[in-house]
């Protein structure tokens, strides 16, 4: 015991010792190292039999060639990107271009990805999470990157699709799909028509039909636009996302009060609000079935959960049960060990005592109480008579 107080007051001692040095604890505060990994390759150096060429960078977007280089720059900038990569590929005596985005988060994504899409492109689902082929490119998208290959074809999906293995992984609300692209009806949609916008420019060079500086994008705005074909005439559908009911109400009445001048395509539109989303309906259709249209869509929110979920009601009983339990078995124990630690300290002291040749108990008052009387009983004599009462 000694020995174990003078070594915990020896190392007190020299951490006293330290603190009392001038200038040391600055210098202690200011060695601390926040430890970053460095970002993953956007773009590998092979995939599927593809090796990259040249110097690590490559030759020019032909003229007039799908390329990301000559998308929108303001519309671009509006779906966030963080960097990007240009790189050159061979493979048997071919070249193919690879330009690669990565955006913040999937929203961003996701609006480029219509933003670069053309209407003549034929789109699929096996490649990446959403990919368009055509116009001598395969587009798609992986996570929050966005890549186009090109000169690319059918021929090329199988190789594309381990480069789509290789792209920066995503995680948390970075990957979280925007809700709004997936509002729209999917019967009747002519497809390739699907847009969707973070900011006017991106709204503009996407086609939009209303103006694109009056849907108050300063409020954090989202826009889908998708074009219908129903009996041989187009309606346009646009769906507006608000943060708030209050904001997406004010647009509401701004666009019922302003649609009538925008044209003779909006003389039967048709608006229509659902909490924070706005609907307009414009086009060739008659005004009832615009209204039918726009009846359609609803603003749902829902989660989907790969396993069972107990109601909350039964995880609250069940906690409280779980509480209970234990309370009871930390009783049981406590209990216990009392019983034993009684019998220890008891019969050790006894059992000390005989192996020292002693009686196991010699003080009196170790095994009494002092309950029997401790007076003699009172005596009275029979030949004495009885005071009277």
């Amino acid at each position: 015991m000694e020995w174990g107080r003078s070594v915990f007051r020896g190392v007190l001692a020299g951490v006293m010792a330290l603190a009392a040095v001038p200038g040391l604890a600055p210098v202690l505060a200011q060695t601390s190292v926040t430890l970053t990994a460095p970002p993953v390759t956007l773009l590998p150096g092979s995939f599927g039999g593809w090796k990259q060429s040249g110097n690590g960078s490559a030759a020019a977007a032909p003229e007039g060639s799908l390329s990301l280089v000559n998308v929108n720059k303001q519309a671009l900038e509006e779906c966030g990107p963080q960097r990007s990569a240009v790189e050159e590929f061979s493979s048997g005596g071919r070249t193919m271009r690879v330009e690669a985005i990565e955006f913040g988060d999937r929203t961003g994504v996701d609006s480029a990805f219509t933003l670069v899409e053309r209407s003549e492109m034929r789109l699929g689902a096996g490649l990446g999470e959403a990919s368009a082929l055509g116009d001598g490119a395969v587009l798609f998208k992986e996570g929050d990157s966005l890549v186009l290959a090109s000169p690319a074809g059918a021929a090329d999906m199988p190789a594309l699709r381990e480069l789509a293995k290789g792209l920066p992984k995503v995680t948390g609300n970075r990957g979280v799909e925007p809700l709004l692209p997936s509002l729209g009806p999917t019967e009747n949609r002519v497809p390739g028509s699907l847009r969707y916008a973070l900011g006017p420019a991106t709204y503009a060079a996407e086609g939009g039909v209303l103006p694109a500086s009056s849907l108050a994008w300063d409020k954090s705005a989202e826009a889908v636009t998708a074009t219908y074909e129903v009996k041989h005439e187009r309606e346009t559908l646009t769906l507006l996302l608000y943060p708030t009911p209050q904001i997406a109400g004010a647009m509401e009445r701004r666009l019922n009060g302003g649609l009538a001048s925008l044209g003779p395509a909006f003389s039967a539109a048709k608006v229509r609000r659902e909490n924070e989303m706005v609907m307009v309906a414009s086009g060739g259709l008659p005004a009832d079935q615009a209204q039918a249209m726009l009846a359609g869509v609803h603003l749902k929110q829902e989660v989907t959960i790969d396993r069972d979920v107990q109601p909350v009601f039964h995880n609250e009983v069940q906690k409280t049960f779980s509480l209970l339990t234990n309370i009871a078995i930390l009783s049981g124990v406590l209990m216990g060990a009392a019983v034993l630690l009684g019998l220890f300290l008891g019969g050790g002291r006894a059992l000390y005592r005989v192996m020292r040749g002693k009686p196991a108990a010699m003080e009196p008052e170790f095994l009494s109480l002092h309950l029997s009387p401790q007076s003699k009983a009172p005596r009275f004599d029979a030949a004495e008579p009885r005071a009277r009462s």
